[in-house]
């Protein structure tokens, strides 16, 4: 293979990487390591007094008030208790509008004034924070001399014990606000969502006839998709060193077409580095259980067990820190771009969501005869009620720049946002819709006809890949959301939603129950609802041209195609009367987030200008102006000879080096131009930048198809993707 230096260097590098880091994996068992960092109820159990272990368990457990007099005891043992494993420093992580984590370290050592030290931890500084508020997003909530901001325990969240090579920290989970009381984080909204989740829930199962019902939380099992690529390539590639995905690339010879990859066996490098990072998340007591290769050369998914959602929410974030983190050690680059690569699927964040308790169970598990299961159908209506509503408000929740990439193609859902119901579940709301439900299809037995292979159980209906939020067996799955984005927005905005439609469905039915029988009312509100808001179920193909015209134009469903369009909705009407009826946000912390998203977008496409011109100008043109020369020189020495050469080649070469040069200097003319109003920005770098930088990637990837091998300035998607 004949290539630059450069390549050539990372190519080598990536076939000769030999795993140096093993785990002791005969002598410790992975079930011995769950949990080992974590100050969970068995060590607080074992450690506090047995009235303060009683007083925080009723806080974690039922979201009441932790009692301020028994913080400086839990301090003490969760200091005596670090330092035993090591710890030089705590720090409170918080989760602010980047999306991303953010951590403020301090250490235990205080001066005792006698020239020595001694390590101190008071109640105070478990419970409360104070990191710089005015260097976050704040959507102009914040001024940049304003700086004061708090954080704050979430009592419910574990504390836990990062290690380094050089140290152990404390990490406490921790809420973010401002000095004025704005809520400045993702985590803020999901516990206060749960709050008001829990208080709708418990007036429907009043109303089925249930007593003494423990805290109804909502549970997530977010899928994390990623990229891994050799660290060589990544950092000889500018674009996905600062941009996080390729701005220019061929398309390989070999895609993902022959479908060899997914489930494929994983390859020893990446399994080494899997075993790892499992090893890791067990130490922090996250449940991951599934790993796999996912459809694209070099993707992969881990896919963790549910959770309370305020945890799932800390533990998305430890496990996109970690995957990034252990790569390193492999001679890896975890990718979360949404879509690094062109012409291969992108990655996103399945977030699995349902509701229940201890003693009710999962109030979205159907039973045997879903059709009898009144307490189910109820829940399931209100969830399907609370999308159609408020489904530009989903759409909206994962609209950013990367993400736009992703909706829509190579098995990523569409824009419009529908439900999945299945083939079971959509005849009994066909049945509800016309009166009364009164039969369930069953699964039955799928016979193989090979003696050796048992019967397998065969589900009632089956999946849908396109369907952007699809009911699957016991719980919701929404597939929009983003590989790289933290899940706080997405579950703040279900609770919220699903709360809203349980209100509304619990004052339907508390009045009803007056004068008629429950299971009467009942019935009359599915038949409702179904008639109402059916129209957002849809079991079909969600690529199809024919269900975009019909969802936009028959059904009136939101096509929201980019962040552009949908980012009005976080501050529109609707959203702001269920975020402030529930005391989520107010109207002025939802213009902030539609702000921030819009500035983000913004940001993201004018560092891809940045990158796109650069890259033209010091990487492309001048090694396609060589080819160019040699070329010429080629075609003047033929014809000096007295030989007709043909020219083609370098016409065509000639051409494209034109195109792209006119490509940077219209880019920049377009970039020029001066806008104040944020949304008019945004449109602008939507309908008129990031056109033109399409526009410039089609002439550097054709000349990637003429230039030789050994002049391509960067390594090429083959090369990327396949070496491993």
């Amino acid at each position: 293979m004949s290539v630059s230096p450069a390549r050539l260097n990372a190519i080598s590098a990536a076939n000769n990487f030999r795993v140096t880091s093993t785990l002791a994996f005969k002598e410790s068992h992975s079930a011995a390591l769950y949990g080992q960092n974590v100050f969970n109820e068995k060590v607080m159990q074992a450690r506090l007094p047995k009235g303060v272990f009683k007083a925080l368990k009723k806080t974690i457990d039922t979201g009441a008030p932790l009692d301020s007099a028994i913080a400086d005891i839990v301090a003490t043992t969760i200091k005596d208790w670090a330092l035993e494993r090591g710890a030089t420093h705590y720090a409170h992580i918080f989760q602010p509008l980047t999306g991303h984590t953010a951590e403020k370290h301090d250490s235990f050592l205080e001066p005792d004034g006698k020239g020595g030290a001694i390590a101190e931890f008071s109640g105070k500084q478990l419970t409360q924070g104070e990191p710089d508020a005015s260097s976050f997003p704040s959507g102009g909530m914040r001024a940049t001399f304003e700086a004061r901001g708090y954080t704050v325990w979430d009592v419910s969240s574990p504390c836990y014990l990062i290690e380094n090579a050089n140290g152990v920290t404390l990490c406490i989970p921790t809420a973010f606000v401002s000095w004025t009381g704005d809520v400045l984080d993702t985590k803020t909204p999901i516990l206060r969502s749960m709050k008001a989740l829990d208080e709708q829930a418990r007036r429907i199962l009043k109303l089925f006839g249930h007593t003494n019902i423990p805290f109804c939380a909502a549970t997530a099992g977010p899928e994390q998709e990623y990229f891994l690529i050799d660290r060589n390539f990544f950092l000889a590639r500018p674009d996905l060193l600062s941009a996080g995905r390729t701005l220019f690339g061929a398309r390989p010879p070999k895609g993902q077409e022959f479908e060899d990859q997914y489930f494929g066996v994983i390859p020893d490098r990446v399994l080494a580095y899997m075993h790892e990072c499992e090893a890791e998340l067990y130490k922090l007591g996250v449940p991951v259980k599934t790993r796999h290769n996912e459809v694209a050369p070099s993707q992969y998914e881990l896919a963790p067990i549910y959770e309370t959602a305020n945890i799932a929410a800390d533990h998305q974030q430890l496990i996109m820190t970690t995957l990034k983190r252990v790569a390193r050690k492999y001679g890896m680059e975890c990718l979360l771009h949404e879509k690094p690569f062109a012409g291969v699927n992108g990655s996103g964040k399945h977030l699995n969501w349902s509701l229940g308790n201890g003693a009710q169970g999962n109030l979205l598990e159907p039973g045997n005869t879903p059709h009898e299961n009144l307490q189910f159908l109820v829940f399931c209506a209100a969830v399907i009620r609370a999308v159609h509503k408020h489904a530009g408000l989903l759409r909206a929740t994962v609209a950013s720049a990367s993400n736009d990439h992703r909706l829509g193609a190579n098995e990523a859902p569409p824009a419009i946002i529908s439900v999945y119901l299945g083939e079971q579940f959509a005849d009994i709301f066909e049945q509800l819709k016309k009166g009364k439900a009164k039969s369930s299809k069953k699964g039955g037995l799928l016979h193989l006809g090979v003696d050796v292979l048992p019967p397998l159980a065969k589900d009632a209906g089956d999946r849908n890949r396109t369907s952007p939020f699809a009911f699957t067996g016991n719980k919701f799955e929404f597939r929009a959301v983003a590989s790289n984005q933290s899940i706080g927005g997405p579950l703040a905005a279900l609770n919220t939603i699903v709360t809203e439609s349980l209100d509304y469905v619990a004052t339907k039915l508390e009045k009803a129950v007056k004068t008629k029988k429950l299971e009467d009312a009942v019935g009359e509100l599915l038949t409702e609802i179904v008639t109402e808001h059916g129209t957002v179920i849809f079991n079909g193909n969600g690529y199809s041209e024919e269900w975009h015209k019909e969802a936009e134009f028959k059904r009136g469903l939101p096509n929201l195609r980019t962040t552009v369009d949908a980012a009005s909705v976080i501050a529109a009407k609707t959203t702001v009367a269920a975020y402030e009826k529930y005391g989520i946000l107010t109207k002025r912390e939802l213009e902030a987030r539609r702000d921030i998203v819009l500035e983000q977008y913004c940001k993201v496409i004018n560092v891809e200008a940045n990158i796109v011109t650069e890259m033209v100008r010091t990487k492309y043109l001048p090694a396609a102006i060589r080819y160019q020369t040699e070329l010429a020189t080629n075609v003047a020495a033929l014809k000096a000879a007295g030989m007709q050469p043909d020219a083609k080649l370098l016409t065509q070469v000639s051409d494209l080096i034109a195109a792209a040069q006119n490509g940077v200097a219209k880019l920049e003319e377009i970039r020029s131009k001066h806008i104040t109003d944020l949304q008019a920005e945004a449109e602008h770098y939507c309908h008129s930048v990031l056109p033109q930088l399409l526009a410039i990637r089609k002439s550097i990837d054709a000349l990637e198809g003429l230039i030789p091998d050994a002049n391509w300035p960067v390594p090429t998607y083959e090369e990327i993707l396949f070496i491993k």
